[in-house]
This record gives C-alpha cells, sequence and structure tokens, in this order.
C-alpha cells in the first residue's frame, strides 16, 4: 500500500465534483493537508453531517434537513404559485436572484428520449398530484432549460396540467442583459425575435 494512496483517493473523490478537474483538486487537497485540523477535519465532520442530516422534501424535492423544507414551511410563500425546476441547483439559483415567492416542485431531471428518461423517471406525477387536490394553485411556471429536452418536458407539462385549468407559464428566453447580437447563437436569436413585445 503506496503511502499516497489516501492523497490519490481525495483527489479522485474530489476531482468527481462539477467544476473540479485533477489539477484543481490536487490544489485543493494540498491546501487542507498543510493545516488539517483548521480545514480538513472541520469539512469531514460537515461531510458526515450533511450526509445525515439533509434529505429530500416529500412535497417539492427541495434539500433540507426537515421534510416539508424551510420553503414549503413559510406562510410568507405565494401558495399559489408553483414553479417547476429540473434540479435543486435551479431552485437554489432562483432563491439566490430572489425573484420568486411562490413554491416549487424538482422534477429531477428532463424528458430525454437519446438518455432514456421518461414521464416515470421524473417527479411529474406528484406536480400533477399537488395541482389537481385543490390547494388553492392558481399558476404553474415552466423554469425548465432552453434545450430541446426542456422544450420536450415544458410541452409534456402542459399537457398534462392543462386539464386542471391552471395558468401554465414559462420563463422569457432571449437576449440576456448585456448580451450583444453578433455573439449570440441562432436558437436564442430566434427566442428574442418570437418573444418579442410592445416598445
Amino acid at each position: 500500500m503506496s503511502e499516497s494512496e489516501p492523497i490519490e483517493r481525495l483527489v479522485g473523490l474530489l476531482a468527481k465534483l462539477p467544476g473540479l478537474g485533477r489539477r484543481s483538486a490536487r490544489r485543493a487537497v494540498l491546501r487542507m493537508l498543510m493545516h488539517p485540523e483548521a480545514t480538513m477535519l472541520p469539512l469531514a465532520e460537515a461531510l458526515r453531517e450533511a450526509a445525515e442530516a439533509v434529505r429530500p422534501c416529500a412535497v417539492c424535492g427541495n434539500l433540507d434537513t426537515r421534510s416539508p423544507c424551510a420553503i414549503c414551511r413559510d406562510p410568507r410563500r405565494e401558495r399559489g404559485v408553483i414553479c417547476v425546476v429540473e434540479g435543486v441547483a435551479d431552485l437554489w439559483a432562483l432563491e439566490r436572484a430572489q425573484v420568486h415567492r411562490g413554491l416549487y416542485h424538482v422534477l429531477g431531471g428532463t424528458l430525454s428520449a437519446l438518455g432514456g428518461v421518461g414521464p416515470e423517471d421524473l417527479a411529474i406525477r406528484s406536480l400533477v398530484a399537488r395541482v389537481a387536490e385543490g390547494g388553492g394553485v392558481e399558476e404553474v411556471i415552466l423554469a425548465l432549460p432552453a434545450t430541446v429536452d426542456g422544450a420536450t418536458t415544458a410541452h409534456y407539462l402542459t399537457d398534462r396540467l392543462r386539464p386542471s385549468g391552471v395558468r401554465i407559464t414559462r420563463l422569457a428566453q432571449g437576449v440576456p442583459i448585456g448580451g450583444a447580437l453578433d455573439v449570440l447563437d441562432d436558437g436564442t436569436l430566434a427566442a428574442a425575435v418570437k418573444a418579442r413585445r410592445p416598445a
């Protein structure tokens, strides 16, 4: 057993995280090993605590230490509006931007024929049940990615939710703030032209 095996194992595990390659993981490990009591041991304890305590919310799919999560329990949220997102990272991004004060529903992905992801693989049935159970849901916002799979999922959800009579909306798509037209892709430009509004 090599003396560097624990280091290589740690580098390998960190390199699996999004945004970290082996080089970045190696730098992070080296930094932690220089002061293990200040960085490594608290990190290990925090990872253990999170692994034991954090779980998906039974209502919306968000991650929290309690179920229902803090967002679902918050009486100040607009209970008549549900924002449907692909994953928890999207929910966190919307919360960070403070642009949505309603509730959420995490699908856990998008429909993908090539990826073998069908409706039964996502939290679609629970979304339809939430809307149908008469809890005063007035609007469902489809905040899904502007991809083929995102559009396919949005169309499928619209068909499934339309019989409930709830208003279904999608996020606007098009030219980002500060975006120059000559650097945008054709799909973004097309979406911007189709979603134009009065000046």
